[in-house]
């Protein structure tokens, strides 16, 4: 059995909750219209079609567009060599859906990190806290509408926090641009959406004026 014919195959099963199978680099994925079906679709991809190891969930934040997430799927079928990907809406509204912990237990630690970095709860989960903040952190990190500069929290046991979880540093890279300054990740400041550049500037110039170019290092070379 082939990725393509495995997805055929749940197609053929659960009719209109299926698309038709989608190829893209020769990867194969399928798009569940109803979330909440979530637990017996991956039922069947495992116990009928043999895909017997969930390599990752992940999401999707579509911030601004209705449904908001996407969670995809990465299936595996460790004796049959196939790979599947399942693909699901939910609404900003809604923010939840079933978990598979009960057909795949490794889905524990991916639905813990979901949950923490985008805040989706998971359904029926058996132990769904954060995994990487701190019980409490107020915010979803991974959130596109979370400034890449992160926010100041207070953070528990310390007398006082700055920015977290990133302060400072490049963050955002600018497409296009005839130079490597041009392309060079940068912050993009949330509340005005430019880009700070003023102080990376200041740094090209001081080695445009000892070096001679704006790359350094090198030898300094005589005015």
């Amino acid at each position: 059995m082939t990725s393509l014919q495995a997805a055929q195959k749940l197609k053929a099963k659960f009719g209109a909750w299926i698309s038709e199978p989608m190829e893209f680099r020769a990867e194969i994925s399928v798009r569940l219209s109803d979330a909440e079906k979530i637990v017996e679709i991956c039922n069947y991809a495992k116990n009928d079609l043999d895909f017997n190891y969930l390599v990752d969930i992940t999401s999707l934040d579509h911030y601004g567009d209705d449904p908001r997430w996407t969670i995809l799927y990465f299936l595996r079928g460790l004796r049959n060599g196939c790979e599947l990907r399942i693909r699901t809406d939910v609404s900003e509204e809604k923010s939840k859906l079933p978990s598979v912990v009960g057909v795949w237990s490794t889905a524990n630690w991916h639905e813990r990190e979901i949950y923490d970095m985008m805040g989706i709860h998971f359904r029926e989960h058996p132990d769904l806290r954060r995994i990487l903040m701190w019980d409490g952190y107020p915010y979803f990190p991974l959130r596109k509408d979370f400034p890449l500069a992160g926010k100041e929290t207070e953070l528990p046991g310390v007398a006082f926090t700055k920015t977290t979880p990133m302060m400072g540093g490049p963050f955002v890279t600018v497409a296009g641009g005839n130079s490597a300054m041009a392309r060079e990740p940068r912050i993009r400041i949330p509340e005005t959406d430019e880009i700070e550049t003023i102080g990376r500037l200041e740094r090209r110039h001081d080695i445009r004026e000892a070096h001679g170019h704006p790359k350094g290092p090198g030898p300094i070379e005589k005015k």
